[in-house]
């Protein structure tokens, strides 16, 4: 099941939107912003039924 996503980038600030599959369990990948092109490293956490727990996004230096 895809879950949106909403946060902001930790670069430029802007809102930063993309949709995970929360049934693959936890996931950590880097996807560029949209706005401003930096990778921004992203941490999904889910729980044992699938639902989205916490999201953290960090700077590729952060990581």
């Amino acid at each position: 099941m895809l879950t949106a996503v909403h946060g902001q980038c930790p670069y430029c600030g802007s809102a930063l939107e993309t949709a995970v599959d929360t049934t693959g369990g936890d996931q950590d990948y880097y996807e560029d912003c949209q706005t401003c092109c930096a990778p921004v490293y992203i941490t999904i956490r889910v729980n044992m039924e699938g639902e989205l727990l916490s999201v953290e996004l960090r700077r590729e230096d952060d990581s």
